[in-house]
């Protein structure tokens, strides 16, 4: 299962929620999050904080380098031993952020062979909100931290729906709690 969306949707809080939900169900779950904390990860997040700076080409094939080393020693595993994995991230925020600089399907070339997620929640914030969000937490924006940059990304992610099967819009613009009954009444179908 994989939660999408702009940076301040709230994804790190419904995963979180999600995680703890199917715990509570006697599910073995394991949550993750990309980029990841291993050493592609960290070169990613040094380049999204505008600590060094690469080219777009260069920093789209890092962000697959990251996954394709996250699905063999993380994702996969756990798959293998029977724990659904809830990535925070994943296939589409390198399609919907990666494309604002980088030819699209050139990413989905390059992220072709990688496993397709079961199930693909996109919380659907506007940017203003997301952004809002943001600098309440922090002090600083992310290279992709831009209205501008948001709303074309916000696009891309709806223009995505389809891409996957099992991938549904969520409407993030409400309380916490509401959004997850959204993302629950799904999983109670699905699961």
């Amino acid at each position: 299962m994989v939660i999408e969306g702009l940076d301040g949707a709230g994804l790190s809080t419904q995963a979180s929620m999600l995680r703890d939900y199917l715990h509570k169900n006697g599910k073995p779950t394991l949550l993750t999050k990309e980029p990841t904390d291993r050493t592609i990860g960290g070169l990613i997040k040094s380049s999204l904080k505008k600590e060094w700076r690469t080219s777009p080409v260069a920093l789209q094939l890092l962000f697959s380098a990251d996954r394709a080393h996250h699905l063999s020693v993380e994702i996969e595993p756990a798959l293998k031993d029977g724990i659904i994995v809830i990535s925070d991230r994943y296939i589409f925020s390198t399609l919907a952020f990666g494309a604002l600089d980088v030819d699209m399907e050139f990413l989905k070339t390059l992220n072709s062979k990688f496993r397709k997620p079961d199930l693909t929640f996109i919380l659907d914030v506007p940017p203003e909100v997301c952004l809002g969000r943001l600098l309440k937490d922090r002090y600083h924006l992310e290279l992709f931290e831009v209205k501008e940059k948001f709303e074309n990304v916000r696009k891309n992610y709806l223009s995505l729906k389809d891409y996957f099967s099992n991938t549904y819009i969520i409407n993030g613009n409400r309380t916490k709690e509401q959004v997850f009954e959204n993302i629950r009444k799904i999983i109670d179908k699905i699961i």
